[in-house]
C-alpha cells in the first residue's frame, strides 16, 4: 500500500516541487505542506478524510481551516484538487516527497547512521567527510546507537546501505554457509 501512495503522490510533489521552484518559494511550500501533512496525520482528520459520506469541499475547507491563515493560494488550489479526486490521504506522502525533492535539489543527501557504540564527535566528523566524498554531496547525518549490531555502522543514505556492523557480516556468513 506505501508503494501505491507513493505512485500517487509523486506527479502531484513534482508539479508542487516545479511550481515552487519557478515562484522561487520551495520553502515556504516546504513549510505549509508539512503544516498540511500534519492536519492530515492527526487521527481524527485521518477519519474524516477516510470517510465516503463526508463531501469532499467540507472535508477540504476544515483543512485549510485548521492549517490556518496565510495558505497561498496555489497550495489551496493543490488541496482543492487532492479533494475533487479523493486523495486527501496522500498530503503527507506529497510532503514527504517534496521535502525529499528540496533536500535532493539543495545538494544535500540525508543520511542515517546506527552505531553499535556511541561515536564520538571526531568520529561523526571523519565519518561525514568520507560519505560527503563518497556520496559527492553534502551531509545531513543522523546517528543513533544500536547495541543490536553488536559492533560496527550500518549506514543508510536513500536506498544505499552500508552494513559494516557484526551482526550484519554474521547474518551474510550464515547465508553462504546456507544456515
Amino acid at each position: 500500500m506505501a508503494g501505491d501512495i507513493t505512485t500517487i503522490a509523486r506527479p502531484y510533489a513534482e508539479a508542487a516541487f516545479a511550481r515552487a521552484q519557478e515562484s522561487n518559494q520551495v520553502d515556504a511550500w516546504s513549510g505549509v505542506l508539512a503544516t498540511l501533512s500534519a492536519v492530515a496525520t492527526d487521527p481524527r482528520m485521518a477519519e474524516q478524510i477516510g470517510n465516503p459520506n463526508l463531501p469532499r469541499e467540507r472535508l477540504r475547507d476544515a483543512i485549510l481551516e485548521i492549517a490556518g491563515d496565510g495558505i497561498p493560494s496555489e497550495i489551496g488550489n493543490l488541496v482543492s484538487l487532492l479533494a475533487a479526486n479523493n486523495r486527501l490521504f496522500a498530503l503527507p506522502e506529497i510532503a514527504r516527497l517534496f521535502e525529499a525533492f528540496r533536500i535532493q535539489h539543495q545538494g544535500v543527501r540525508r543520511v542515517q547512521v546506527s552505531s553499535a557504540f556511541e561515536l564520538g564527535e571526531d568520529a561523526q566528523r571523519d565519518l561525514a567527510a568520507a560519505l560527503e566524498k563518497r556520496l559527492g554531496a553534502a551531509v545531513e547525518m543522523t546517528v543513533a546507537t544500536d547495541p543490536s549490531l553488536l559492533g560496527g555502522i550500518q549506514i543508510r543514505a536513500g536506498d544505499l546501505v552500508i552494513d559494516g556492523s557484526v551482526r550484519g557480516k554474521l547474518h551474510k556468513l550464515a547465508t553462504e554457509l546456507q544456515f
